[in-house]
């Protein structure tokens, strides 16, 4: 069974850090495209981060994001990883990874991922 696990939520004040974990059991990914997604209180889930199975793309899906969040990845240990930089209170929701399906390209949609962990909440409040 393909369970992606998410690891490193917690309580931050704003302008602080956190790396956040993603390990996949049960595949390689290392022809897979992962994505990492959020759920703020009251609003749908967004995609905000991939990186490409081949590591060519990196991309960043949300202005607000970008220069502090950063995606990278870990072949050898199957583990995705989000560092999080300068955090807001506006970043505050449950924070996903997922698995798209096979040789899918980076994307922000949903429905091109096909596992998904059960999320790490990440609260930014002083």
């Amino acid at each position: 069974q393909v369970q992606p696990v998410e690891s490193g939520g917690a309580l931050v004040q704003p302008g602080g850090s956190l790396r956040l974990s993603c390990v996949v059991s049960g595949l390689t990914t290392d022809d897979r495209t992962i994505g990492w997604f959020r759920q703020a209180p009251g609003k749908d889930r967004e995609g905000i981060l991939c990186t490409s199975s081949d590591n060519n793309q990196n991309i960043t899906y949300v202005d607000s994001l970008k220069g502090r969040f950063i995606i990278s990845r870990d072949k050898a240990k199957n583990t995705v990883y989000l560092q999080m930089n300068s955090l807001e209170p506006e970043d505050t929701a449950v924070y996903y990874c997922a698995v798209a399906y096979r040789l899918y390209p980076c994307s922000r949609f949903k429905y091109e991922y096909e596992y998904w962990g059960q999320g790490t909440r990440v609260t930014v409040s002083s």
